[in-house]
C-alpha cells in the first residue's frame, strides 16, 4: 500500500506515528512500514488471510486518526 502525503516531512511524521504499533500476532503476519520521499509504503505479509483483513483494517483506521490529527492541527512549528 502507498500512501501519498503533501511532503516528505508529512510521510515521516505519519511513519513516526504509525511505526511503533507492532502487531498481536507478529509470528503469523508482519508488516513494514517505509517513508520515501512523501509517499508512505506498508508491505504486509501473511500466513493467514483473515487475519491480514483484520491488520489491514486496523491500519486504515488507525491512518486515518493520523491524518486527521495532522490536518487539525497543521505544519509542525520550528523551534
Amino acid at each position: 500500500l502507498s500512501v501519498p502525503f503533501p511532503t516528505p516531512l508529512d510521510a515521516g511524521i505519519a511513519l513516526g506515528s504509525l511505526a511503533p504499533d507492532a502487531e498481536p500476532h507478529s509470528g503469523v503476519i508482519g508488516k513494514e512500514l517505509t517513508a520515501s520521499d512523501s509517499t508512505l509504503a506498508v508491505r504486509w505479509t501473511a500466513e493467514d488471510s483473515h487475519l491480514l483483513q483484520v491488520s489491514v483494517i486496523s491500519f486504515l483506521d488507525q491512518l486515518s486518526l493520523v491524518v486527521q490529527t495532522m490536518q487539525r492541527f497543521g505544519p509542525p512549528v520550528s523551534r
